[in-house]
């Protein structure tokens, strides 16, 4: 009898995993988000490897400008594309394949941006001759060589005195740079070095008697010079004025540089196409705010926009409104099931006041899983406290917190930590910026705004998205200056100006990228073109394409449409998917 029952539960055991088998492959053959959930694809030790050997290479190899660490990393690359061309292709599943074509592009875009490093190296060398000689010293005690006193002294002197001679030439206007970019870089390249030597100096002195006895003094008149040197770089040659601690330093990368940042993006548009898009989506934000304005009972958007502005809450109450506004956002996504929220997301995030050094760059909330709020302190000049107070009143911080925590940022970091984690080395703005702004175009359509004050406070950030696509892009375009940027934020959006120079400022110099402001609304425009493909088509429910956006991780936006739709992919893929036409 046991032998019987042991029987049936293998047969009942056989025939779960069959069903189960069956409705996988169901949805597989229909959209493949069942699968794309629950099975790996076969790349996730590949990818865990490659990312610990770039992280090791990265940390012995950290000299500028150097060509063993260029012909060391070039080496590597090469050496993992040849690796991934060796794997059966055919024999791997959907999500398999996209990582894939994912790692492919990878390795291609860090290639290039090997040899862009190396060419504009290469056009500043006039201005930066002695980096040989940084390098030489600072690889030689990287390989445990036996270093000679006196001699490096006399390299130590060799270094001032070309240094020097540098700086007269400069002074005298014999030496120039070609472009403001390349003195901008030269600049950024001499600092970078000093560094580099000051490393070098202090892994000897103190520990080498000898060699403090020699090179103390002109290791210091070294220093000295390169920290000068750069300065006069940045001054003379790029026109910064050091004094002047509002001076916008950026370094636009040109058109060329711009396409194949969008080739490896995913994104088969050229820049000057992205900013009609940009355009298109701004009229239609015109529209609406002119119409938002005329329940106010306005007939100039401007007027309506600042009589929104001031209505702010007074010093002290922000964050309480903004912890309001946060619960608000979170049960309305949950009550319409429109997307999975755990529990635990729900509970571990945290608030921190910004300081007033970091609303300089960041005049507006940052988020994550901690929101950064942005609201003037008792110490800053009364105009400046006006500026943020109107700027983060509570019509338009309605529209940020839910892109900040829930469900924006703070949910994606919780998923993105938990599904797919392989895919770390493919994060993409498009993506994580994307999916925030997209929500602020759902929730517009299922009516989150509750007056016109609140579209308003929503169209002002719309508006901006646009606006960074166009002003990002002209600028690195050479099209627009910094002033310019900040001049179309406050006449086209309606920023108060310190606020806008604080988001051109960021844009500019904030570590971003040079496509980041753009991938806000583009990211939208795609996860909202595969909406309509997927969901408005009844294909899939849409707390299950939502769901499964975040379960793919920071991927470029065409390789989830991909898989989701499980559309056939080749070794030899090129982005295609024309998503705003």
């Amino acid at each position: 009898m046991p032998t019987i029952l042991k029987s049936l539960q293998t047969i009942c055991l056989w025939a779960l995993l069959a069903l189960f088998a069956f409705v996988t492959q169901v949805n597989s053959q229909t959209l493949g988000v069942a699968e794309a959930v629950l099975l790996p694809g076969g790349m996730e030790d590949v990818l865990q490897s490659y990312r610990a050997d770039q992280d090791n290479l990265r940390f012995k190899y950290s000299v500028p400008m150097s060509p063993v660490r260029h012909e060391r990393f070039l080496k590597f690359y090469q050496e993992q594309i040849g690796q991934l061309t060796e794997i059966d292709f055919s024999g791997l599943k959907q999500d398999g394949k996209v990582d894939y074509l994912l790692f492919k592009n990878e390795l291609q875009k860090q290639i290039f941006q090997l040899e862009l490093d190396q060419k504009k190296d290469q056009q500043i060398e006039e201005l930066v001759p002695f980096w040989q000689t940084v390098v030489t010293l600072s690889e030689a005690k990287e390989a445990g060589e036996k270093i000679d006193g006196k001699k490096t002294a006399e390299t130590l002197q060799q270094l001032v005195e070309e240094v020097a001679d540098l700086t007269a030439r400069i002074s005298q206007g014999s030496l120039s740079a070609t472009e403001a970019t390349n003195a901008i870089r030269a600049g950024r390249r001499v600092s970078e070095l000093r560094r580099s030597l000051d490393q070098w100096f202090q892994y000897y002195h103190g520990y080498d008697p000898l060699f403090s006895w020699w090179c103390k003094a002109p290791f210091e008149k070294a220093d000295s010079a390169l920290r000068s040197y750069s300065t006069l770089i940045r001054s003379k040659l790029a026109k910064i004025d050091a004094s002047n601690k509002s001076a916008i330093i950026g370094e636009p990368i040109g058109n060329e540089a711009l396409i194949q940042a969008l080739k490896f993006e995913m994104i088969p548009y050229t820049p000057a196409e992205l900013i009609q898009i940009a355009n298109r989506e701004f009229e239609w934000c015109d529209k609406e705010m002119a119409k938002a304005a005329k329940e106010l009972g306005f007939d100039d958007w401007r007027a309506a926009q600042d009589t929104v502005k001031d209505l702010y809450v007074q010093p002290g109450e922000q964050p309480m409104l903004i912890r309001e506004m946060a619960n608000e956002a979170t049960e309305f996504v949950e009550s319409r099931k429109l997307v999975t929220v755990p529990p635990l997301c729900k509970e571990t995030w945290r608030m921190r006041m910004m300081s007033p050094e970091r609303q300089k760059v960041s005049p507006y909330f940052l988020g994550g899983n901690t929101i950064l709020v942005s609201y003037p302190t008792d110490a800053m000049d009364h105009s400046d406290k006006l500026m943020s107070l109107r700027g983060n009143n509570p019509h338009f911080s309605r529209a940020v917190v839910h892109h900040e925590l829930i469900p924006g940022h703070h949910l994606q970091g919780f998923m993105r930590d938990r599904y797919r984690t392989h895919r770390s080395p493919f994060a993409t703005p498009f993506w994580l910026e994307g999916w925030a702004l997209y929500w602020e175009m759902r929730l517009w359509d299922l009516e989150f705004a509750r007056s016109p004050e609140d579209r308003i406070g929503m169209l002002f950030w719309r508006k901006h998205r646009c606006a960074r696509i166009i002003f990002s892009l002209s600028y690195h375009l050479n099209e627009m200056s910094p002033e310019e940027c900040i001049d179309f934020l406050v006449e086209r959006v309606g920023h108060e100006r310190n606020n806008a120079t604080g988001e051109v400022r960021r844009s500019v110099q904030g570590g971003y990228g040079p496509l980041y402001q753009a991938a806000y609304m583009l990211g939208g425009l795609q996860i909202r073109a595969m909406y309509k493909e997927l969901v408005e088509t009844g294909k899939i429910p849409e707390r299950d394409f939502h769901d499964a956006i975040l379960q793919q991780n920071s991927i470029p936006i065409e390789m989830i449409r991909a898989r989701f739709t499980n559309q056939k992919l080749a070794p030899d893929f090129k982005t295609n998917w024309r998503f705003a036409d």
